[in-house]
Order: structure tokens, then sequence, then C-alpha cells
């Protein structure tokens, strides 16, 4: 009898760390999500998964964020749950001390331009291999959001889980995993060679917002869509209280006749 209950223990144990690696795996794929989402897409109920959601955050491995979203009304925050450093440190990191200790060799010996070089060649066969997924939407005559989307495929399949969205104005190319995540933490260059080749494949100059790097929960990357006539950008004006636009305020003052 205690050897059976042991067994039906031990199963019970094996499916829990199951279903909460596979919410750990939706948390990764698919950015944050509420309980309801994930409730649905494990196909259990949302009082089950919360079950496995409170495991997870005591565990350190996700963390809860309140966000308010305007569908939802005045006072209505929605519970979102992402991954930590620690809940992504679950999944490969490939080689991750190797890389580390080779760039800081390089660094020390030849500076961060040779930091940039080693990141750029990295990043070549990436590009290379990615290059192949866009150019039907680039031959389609498809505007540089429209060539995301077939990037962000190409990324997926590289272990990005990329995901890509139209938005007013343009779209977001969203990486939701990292696979050079904690060695880019100390050489930024990474990124930056990334960013670049983001921007090569696209077709257009494009901006990183945030990055899994720095500490935010995903890295996006904005892509601007095509600017019409008559609807250019204007550049920002200083803001009153910076030196910029202070000084500017004190020429004036001086050039004014008393």
């Amino acid at each position: 009898m205690k050897s059976s209950e042991v067994q039906v223990g031990t199963s019970v144990t094996f499916d829990d760390g199951r279903t909460r690696d596979r919410v750990s795996g939706l948390l990764l794929e698919h950015g944050p999500q509420t309980a309801a989402e994930l409730a649905a897409r494990l196909g259990v109920s949302p009082a089950a998964v919360r079950r496995h959601l409170d495991a997870l955050t005591a565990a350190g491995r996700i963390a809860e964020r309140t966000t308010r979203e305007a569908h939802r009304g005045r006072g209505r925050p929605a519970r979102h749950f992402v991954l930590t450093e620690r809940g992504r440190g679950a999944f490969p990191h490939a080689y991750d001390d190797l890389a580390l200790t080779a760039l800081r060799h390089v660094a020390a010996t030849g500076g961060a331009e040779a930091v940039r070089v080693v990141a750029e060649a990295q990043l070549a066969g990436l590009e290379e291999r990615c290059s192949a997924a866009v150019e039907d939407a680039t031959r389609a005559g498809g505007a540089p959001v429209d060539r995301a989307q077939a990037l962000a495929t190409a990324l997926s399949a590289e272990g990005y889980a990329a995901t890509a969205s139209a938005l007013s104005g343009g779209g977001q190319l969203c990486q939701h995993h990292c696979p050079v995540a904690h060695v880019a933490a100390e050489f930024p260059q990474l990124c930056e060679a990334e960013t670049a080749v983001i921007g090569r494949l696209v077709g257009t100059h494009v901006q990183r917002l945030a990055t899994i790097a720095h500490g935010d929960g995903i890295c996006t990357t904005h892509i601007p869509g095509p600017v019409r006539a008559g609807n250019r950008p204007t550049p920002p004006r200083p803001v009153p209280n910076t030196p910029s636009a202070l000084r500017s305020t004190t020429k004036r003052r001086e050039r004014t006749p008393a």
C-alpha cells in the first residue's frame, strides 16, 4: 500500500514538473501572459494553472507584473506572468562560459572594436541563413513590416522564439528568447551587431527598444513604416527644463532689447 502511494506521489510530481515546464515554455515563446491565457493554451482551468504559477513564482522562475490595459477599464489592472533570469537560465545557453572567456580575452588584447568585429563575424552566418527567408517578401515588393514577418519565422527556427506585429506607423519584431543573453549582458556589441543585421534584412533603419540582455522581458525592435507625403515626422522640441533648452532661452533673452 505504501509502495503504491509512493508511486502515485511520484507520478503526480512528474506531471507537475512537466506542466510547469510547459508553462515556462509558453512564457518563453509568447511572452508575458495572464493566468487565463496560459490556462487556455494548456487546456486546463485557471484555478489549476494558478497552482503551477504559484510554485514557479516561489522557485524564482517567473514573476508577476501588473499592467493596465485600455479595454479592461479604469482600475482593473491585468496580472501578467513573465520569465525571470533564473527561469530563462533553465533553457539552453550554449557555451556561455567559453564565449565569455574568449570575448574577455579579445577585449583585453584588441579593445571594444575587436569585440565588435567578432560579433559581426558570429552573426554573419545567421544573416545568411535568414536572408533566404525574406527574399520572397522582398521580390513581392513587401514593405519592411512584411519582411519582418518572414524574418520572425526564420529567427524562431534559430531559437529566438520571434514574432512580428504591425502597428500604426510601422511594426515591431519581438524576440522572446536570446541564446546569447548572458554574454550580451557584458558585451553589448552583440546586440548592436544583431540590430544592424535586422535592419539589413528588413531593408530599413530599425531601432532597438528593449533587450533581454539589459533586463527587459523581450528583445523589441521598432520597424518604421513608409513615410507618407505631408506626414513626415518632426524632430522633438527640447524639454524646457533641459540644459540645451535653458541655454537656448538664455540666448534669446540676451538678444532681446531691454
